[in-house]
Order: C-alpha cells, then structure tokens, then sequence
C-alpha cells in the first residue's frame, strides 16, 4: 500500500531521534554502568556485552536485521520504514554515549539509579511509540506470533522479557536484578503517561431511571458531551438509555454527586481511557455559562 511522505512525518522523525537519544542516554550510563539488566533484545545485548565485551550499538543491530526480515510481511511499509529508522538510531546513540565521558555521581545509591533508569527509559520509549515507531527487537516477534499462531502480544512479550532477565543472573546479582525489577516498573509507569500525551482521561458507563436528567445535568453543570447508547437487559429484558461521557479525572466526582441526587441507585461504571481522537474534545472542560 502506497503512502505519502509529508512534513508532519518529518517532524516525527525529529521525536523519535529524540526518544531513541533519551533511551540511549540511560542505557549507557544507567544500565550499563550500574550493571541493571534489561528485558527483550536490550537486555541479550547487555549479556553480551557482559559476557563477551560486544558493544550493544552493533549487537542491536545485528540481532535486529532478521527481525526485519521477519517483520517485513507483519507491518505495514510506513511501520517498518520508522521502526527501521527507530533501531538505528538507537544504535547511533548507544555508540555515542559511551563516547562521550559522563560523572553523574549516583552509583552509590542504587534505589535512584534505578528509579532515574526507569525514567529515561520510559520517557524515550514513550515518545518513541507516540510517533508511531519501535526499536525492533521483541516488538517484531511478538507481532509475528500474534498473527501466525494467534498467540497474545503481552503474554508473548512477558514471556520473552521473564527468559532475558532470569538469562541475566548469569551477569549480575540477585541483589541488582531486584534493582532492575524496580527499574522496570518506573518504565511501565512513565512509558504509559507519555505514551498517552502526558494526561489521564476517564469514560464513564451510566445506567439510571432519570437518564435524561442526568444528561441534562452534565451538559449544563460540567459542560461535557454525553452520548445515548441503547441497553437491554439480560435478566428482565427491559431496554433503557445507557449514558456514556468522556472526562477528565477530576470531574468523575462531580458525576457521581450528580447521580447521588437524581438517581441513588445509579449504576457507574468508570473506565481508564487510553486515547481520545477528536476536535471537540478537550482534557480541560469547557466554560460553563452561568447566565444560563
């Protein structure tokens, strides 16, 4: 399938770099340096590299080119062609960092070390992934799996990152592979919230007798849109109006103190929201006029 370059592409190009260089940067001289293991094809490279002193910029890239190959049939061109780009230059960075000597004084604190690991790490991949790319490694195979032998992408990716960290022991200690469990968790943590564009957003399901008053209210008193979805039930069979708005973490109290009123014996359900795609909605709410 054909696609078209444009300067917005450009631009992603610029942020991914960007995302490779913050990734790289703690790599180096976090990881690296303090002997923190890491899951998927970073961490075989830092067994390598422990093992037998092969530089990670060029193991990644070795270990990475059958995975395109691989991965060629399973992404898209544009995929591939960033996710090419994404691998590569986070080789150049990891050959660039180790160039260029840095003292960051806290390799006596190891509970920082890990935590300022998880930091960049997830930042970077965060970016990385926001801009529509990946470094490679796991990602590939898992897709592969997923579409081959219908296996899940997460249990895949668990799986492969469990293998690499309990091969890692070969290296270092129980003591820094606790360390690097800490590590991994700031990254699933960080990597969520810049993945997501720095903001939380819920949903919220409502089932209640007084659906059309309860719209009203969060039209006039919050200004947020609300959309009627049609419900049945399965026990009784009787249909009803089920309500679904779109907010911000903040506002979720103010629709529960609004059903408390109208309907006590609301049903609320209240979602995590990854992503929201459109022009008429805003994290921040609209004002409310109050001469209404």
């Amino acid at each position: 399938m054909k696609f078209r370059w444009h300067l917005s592409d450009s631009i992603h190009l610029v942020w991914i770099a960007l995302g490779t260089a913050l990734y790289a940067f703690g790599f180096v001289n976090f990881n690296m340096a303090n002997h923190l293991a890491e899951g998927g094809v970073s961490g075989i490279t830092l067994i390598l590299h422990a093992l037998f002193g092969i530089d990670p910029a060029l193991s990644s890239l070795l270990i990475n080119l059958p995975l395109f190959v691989l991965g060629a049939r399973v992404f898209g061109k544009k995929s591939l062609l960033l996710t090419i780009y994404g691998t590569v230059t986070l080789s150049i960075f990891i050959w660039l960092w180790q160039r260029i000597p840095m003292e960051l004084g806290l390799q006596d604190d190891m509970m920082l070390v890990a935590i300022v690991a998880g930091i960049f790490s997830g930042t970077g991949s965060g970016i990385v992934f926001r801009y529509g790319a990946t470094t490679g490694g796991t990602d590939i195979v898992g897709r592969v799996l997923e579409e081959k032998v219908g296996m899940n992408l997460g249990q895949t990716l668990l799986m492969i990152d469990v293998l690499v960290l309990a091969s890692s022991l070969v290296y270092i200690d129980l003591k820094h592979m606790l360390y690097t469990l800490i590590a991994s968790f700031v990254f699933s943590q960080v990597l969520t919230v810049v993945q997501n564009g720095g903001y939380m957003v819920r949903g919220m399901l409502i089932i209640t007798k007084e659906s059309d008053k309860a719209a009203a209210a969060i039209l006039q008193e919050i200004s947020r849109g609300v959309t009627y979805l049609q419900g049945k039930g399965a026990y009784t069979g009787h249909e009803f109006d089920v309500l679904y708005v779109v907010l911000n973490p903040s506002e979720v109290r103010e629709v529960k103190d609004i059903l408390a009123v109208l309907d006590p014996n609301a049903f609320i359900s209240v979602l995590n929201v990854d992503e929201v795609i459109s022009s008429d909605f805003k994290i921040r709410r609209k004002k409310v006029d109050k001469r209404v």
